[in-house]
């Protein structure tokens, strides 16, 4: 990081931290006021030993000893209500430094927050700006809205449609669950913080703009988006072409309750039409030398060419099973015949893990969190990997297949007023599904402060 780097860096959180500070000590003028401010800071710090590894490609995750990959974000959420129902928000945030290996050589990747960095220097971008308005249905009841995150304190219907429209990532919207969403709180591995086989529409920083339509009930919703997607793989620039580039989720939500416990599950179905090859254009290519379609796919070109598809589900259950234990569950499965376009290259997923509150043990705001996922891709994608191709997050030059398998877990203590540390483990089998890699142990540690 340059020493001008710093200096920014420095500065911005300076200000978020005292803007955020301002906003809480002046909590009883914005508690009933149009206006809602509030501040993160996550610091993310990772080191893995060697490990054994038969060769190294482009995109490995390197075989050494790596120490010291740290990664920040600081992000001011600012909410102000407008007209009755309705309210915008603007998230100015500031992202940088790295993953292990830039986040390279394991499809689950080590840290979501490196999601949020397209650039190690620290910058300053506009991570959401959108409108919200509710729409009450018949003669619905209201319930209070917490001042919180993106939430303005007031009344909403608990019937209601809802259309946001703007800037914004489709994580705050789809596959939610209670107790693994959130790389900031909760784990940290992309596999965990959302259904890795869904490629879902994101620029280099996680955000994209569109259109989101929910249908509310107090036992169910349905919701459904249309949003732009990345012109290049895994790139800043996003595009939204009728018929050409474009990404369309639902996502059907059912709460349950077992035994007075609460519960979720959600059922997601995804397309999205995009520049992304086929595994067969990339086979073809690596045949012929193809060099410039080969950059595509890796995410180092623009491909004029449009006729990307890729179809996908996936299942999302959390449970409440005691008062201070949570279980949950994932399932995914995408077609995998075009390049993976944005989130990670994933085109099979399954995953399960436990949620201990700390009130167990006299400390309430504490969480331990256990999980395993495992990921596999298609067979045109394993065929594309073994014959020496590339994407953008995995590629050794070779490829042994096996499926990919992670364990995480993680203890969050409260240290102080707003502010957690966390203690993280994740082993990661066949990292990049090669059987000629690993197993890596990686050890993490987190700092993060909320107001």
């Amino acid at each position: 990081m340059t020493k001008q780097g710093k200096i920014l860096l420095a500065g911005f959180v300076g200000l978020l931290a005292a803007a955020a500070c301002h906003a809480q000590e002046s909590d009883a003028l914005f508690k009933d006021s149009s206006w809602s401010f509030h501040f993160q800071l996550t610091v993310i710090a990772q080191a893995h030993p060697g490990f054994k590894a038969k060769y190294s490609g482009m995109n490995s995750l390197a075989d050494t000893v790596e120490f010291g990959a740290t990664s920040i974000t600081s992000t001011l959420f600012i909410g102000k209500k407008l007209w009755k129902n309705a309210s915008f928000y603007l998230d100015p945030e500031l992202s940088g430094g790295r993953g292990l290996s830039y986040a390279l050589g394991v499809a689950g990747a080590l840290n979501g927050e490196t999601y949020r960095i397209g650039n190690p220097a620290p910058v300053i971008s506009i991570a959401r700006a959108y409108l919200q308005q509710n729409f009450a249905l018949g003669n619905s009841e209201f319930e209070d809205q917490d001042n919180s995150a993106n939430k303005v304190t007031g009344k909403i219907p608990t019937s209601r449609i809802t259309i946001s429209a703007g800037k914004f990532s489709m994580s705050d919207f789809y596959d939610i669950n209670a107790y693994t969403h959130d790389p900031r709180s909760q784990f940290l591995n992309w596999a965990l913080m959302s259904n890795g086989s869904w490629d879902y529409p994101a620029n280099t920083k996680g955000y994209t703009y569109g259109l989101v339509l929910e249908l509310i009930k107090p036992a169910w919703a349905v919701r459904i988006s249309s949003v732009a997607v990345p012109k290049i793989a895994n790139h800043p620039e996003m595009e939204y072409v009728f018929q050409k580039a474009h990404s369309e989720t639902a996502e059907l939500e059912k709460k349950v309750n077992i035994h007075q416990h609460a519960g979720t599950i959600r059922l997601l179905f995804s397309y999205t039409a995009s520049r992304a090859p086929s595994y067969n254009e990339g086979l073809a290519a690596l045949k012929n030398g193809d060099t410039a379609l080969l950059d595509v796919i890796s995410g180092n070109a623009e491909n004029n060419k449009y006729g990307g598809k890729k179809y996908g589900i996936g299942l999302n259950i959390d449970q409440e099973i005691a008062s201070n234990i949570g279980a949950f569950a994932r399932l995914g499965w995408n077609d995998g015949q075009y390049a993976t376009w944005a989130f990670t290259e994933i085109d099979q997923t399954a995953q399960l893990g436990l949620s201990f509150k700390g009130a167990g043990w006299n400390r309430k705001e504490d969480v331990l969190g256990v999980a395993l996922v495992i990921n596999g891709i298609s067979d045109k994608h394993r065929e594309f990997l073994e014959n020496g191709g590339y994407g953008f997050i995995i590629g050794d030059g070779r490829l042994n297949y096996g499926h990919e398998a992670i364990a995480e877990t993680y203890y969050s203590a409260k240290i102080f007023d707003k502010c957690w540390l966390t203690l993280d483990y994740q082993f990661v089998d066949n990292p990049g599904y090669n059987k000629d890699r690993g197993p890596v142990h990686v050890f993490s540690v987190r700092a993060h402060v909320e107001f």
